[in-house]
């Protein structure tokens, strides 16, 4: 599917991106694209990779000629840039709006001038019921896709979204939090030990993308169906890997953190369909011609319920540190503590 064909990856040189170059480069691809503005991390990768499929173009998908510049024949987007960081966001709210929300409408807009066959959006679990403004504009992002998606000029360019919760061991994420606090003997900080979230890996994270890459429809979300742990036992597990008993200290909920976070809402439950291992959920079809809405609702959304960390498969201890041991960083990790 991706034979002889040009990839854009904005953001490209996260962990997402870094995660697209391990399961392509050594595929008949033609090329990969990394669309960023961090010239030090594209140097870095550069040196690390030394491949000719790979090229590097400076640029910030707030910059609209400098995305539409880089899509110039280039055949599929991943666009995962944006900021992520919740205090970051919180603190510079217009910021993250100019990044996630107005950066997401120029990659969009340039896509379909350049006649780019798909984007596929990387959206986020704070996107749904958002409490902070990285949540809030993640959100927005998706809602800019979905608008974007009916009225697309050339009818070439199909535009989707992927939704998906904590990406373990993720740049910032918090097992390598946790990992160098055991490796320097210190206590493990933990907000709340009865705070769940979903689980996935950066692999699953990038079959998400490709599968919503072979499904979507125009305007579709897709999400992954996900376990979940609480962080108490995620620390327990991570322990017992390393055969260690540090101290957990309990520092309390962060602002802007939720108890547990929603992957899809019953609204957008009433309107999905079942995939298996994934779940599609459909664009709004209605139009401004409201009054057809008004006097008939939907039996089938009041019977709904939010589908959440807290109510979806919990793993058991065994079952985390089975993940965690499918983790290239955890098993590195490992491997430094026992030949130290």
């Amino acid at each position: 599917m991706f034979s002889n064909k040009i990839l854009l990856i904005t953001g490209g040189t996260g962990s997402f991106g870094n995660a697209v170059l391990n399961r392509f480069l050594d595929t008949d691809i033609k090329e990969i694209r990394i669309f960023s503005r961090d010239e030090k991390k594209q140097d870095d990768m550069r040196h690390v990779l030394r491949n000719d499929k790979v090229k590097y173009y400076i640029g910030d998908v707030r910059d609209y000629g400098s995305i539409n510049k880089a899509l110039n024949n280039v055949d599929y987007v991943f666009h995962a840039a944006a900021l992520k960081q919740v205090p970051s966001c919180e603190f510079y709210p217009i910021q993250a709006v100019k990044t996630n929300i107005l950066g997401t409408e120029n990659v969009l807009n340039a896509a379909i001038v350049n006649n780019v066959k798909k984007v596929i959006v990387l959206s986020t679990d704070k996107a749904v019921y958002p409490i902070n403004v990285m949540g809030m504009t993640k959100a927005m992002s998706e809602k800019v896709m979905v608008a974007r998606s009916r009225n697309v000029e050339n009818g070439n360019t199909l535009l989707c979204a992927t939704r998906y919760g904590n990406v373990m061991a993720s740049r910032g994420s918090v097992i390598p939090l946790f990992v160098k606090q055991i490796i320097e003997g210190k206590p493990l900080t933990i907000t709340d030990p009865e705070m769940t979230r979903f689980m996935m890996s950066l692999e699953q994270a990038v079959e998400l993308v490709l599968f919503a890459f072979n499904n979507a429809k125009q305007g579709d979300i897709f999400i992954q169906k996900a376990p979940a742990a609480t962080i108490e036992d995620l620390t327990v597990a991570l322990k017992q890997l390393f055969k260690v008993d540090n101290e957990i200290k309990i520092i309390g909920t962060r602002h802007g953190e939720k108890k547990f976070e929603t992957l899809v809402n019953r609204e957008e439950l009433a309107n999905s369909e079942d995939l298996g291992d994934y779940l599609r959920i459909k664009p709004d079809g209605r139009d401004l011609n409201y009054d057809n809405y008004f006097f008939k609702g939907e039996n089938k959304l009041s019977a709904e319920k939010d589908y959440t960390s807290h109510n979806t498969k919990r793993l058991s201890i065994d079952e985390i540190k089975k993940l965690l041991m499918s983790l290239n960083y955890v098993k590195k990790a490992l491997e430094e503590k026992e030949n130290k």
